[in-house]
């Protein structure tokens, strides 16, 4: 009797849309990031706060997923950007086969980058490729200064570390060592870029800005 690994086809598949999105992003010389974070770490207020902020000087395009609810899409639809909904069912990331469909529905011939906000979860999504240029994580001060140590493969995979929500930093609510976040995933990825932010009142969120700018400049 023949055995199939369910779990090896299923990555395979999933390998196989990677590589025709790749193919596709590159044919249109389009950069696009993946987003993972934990639910509530405010990664669509940082995208709400991006494509206000930088309207009129980088077009950006984004696939939302979610369990359930285009909540996410809506606010990003608010900020003047394209936003395709991509509600999983249950599943706790998003697939390249679904990312595809999504490329295909945004206007990329108006777009200079594409920002996929997976959904909300810290192990799921790092595990699936989707096509992407890069894997962003965010890290919010309430979750705790032990995420990278806790939950290493995401930090060890991404290009960028968002550690949001900074405003919170210094009182008595949140208890949060940021030397100890950017050493331990330093510790896992030396080459990780690393951006201190607070979308809520816009601290340091213009070296992320330069960041982005420069990948969609690198594309062109």
């Amino acid at each position: 009797m023949e055995k199939i690994d369910v779990g090896k086809k299923v990555l395979s598949a999933n390998e196989a849309y990677a590589l025709k999105n790749r193919a596709l992003l590159a044919q249109r010389g389009k950069p696009c990031f993946n987003m993972i974070s934990s639910p509530g770490s405010g990664k669509t207020t940082i995208l709400v706060r991006t494509i206000t902020d930088l309207a009129g000087s980088l077009r950006i395009g984004v696939i939302e997923g979610d369990i359930q609810t285009d909540i996410d899409a809506q606010r990003i639809q608010a900020a003047q950007a394209p936003a395709v909904q991509i509600n999983t069912e249950g599943a706790c990331h998003l697939s390249a086969a679904q990312v595809h469909r999504g490329l295909e529905e945004l206007p990329l011939d108006r777009l200079d980058l594409v920002l996929i906000e997976n959904v909300g979860n810290l192990v799921c999504p790092s595990a699936f490729e989707l096509g992407e240029h890069g894997k962003i994580v965010v890290l919010s001060a309430p979750e705790g200064d032990d995420k990278p140590v806790k939950y290493p493969a995401i930090f060890a995979k991404s290009r960028v570390l968002l550690v949001n929500k900074i405003d919170l930093l210094g009182g008595a609510q949140v208890d949060f060592d940021l030397e100890r976040v950017q050493a331990d995933a330093r510790r896992l990825n030396r080459d990780i870029a690393i951006f201190p932010v607070s979308a809520k009142t816009g601290a340091g969120m213009q070296a992320w800005y330069d960041w982005l700018t420069d990948q969609a400049r690198a594309m062109r």
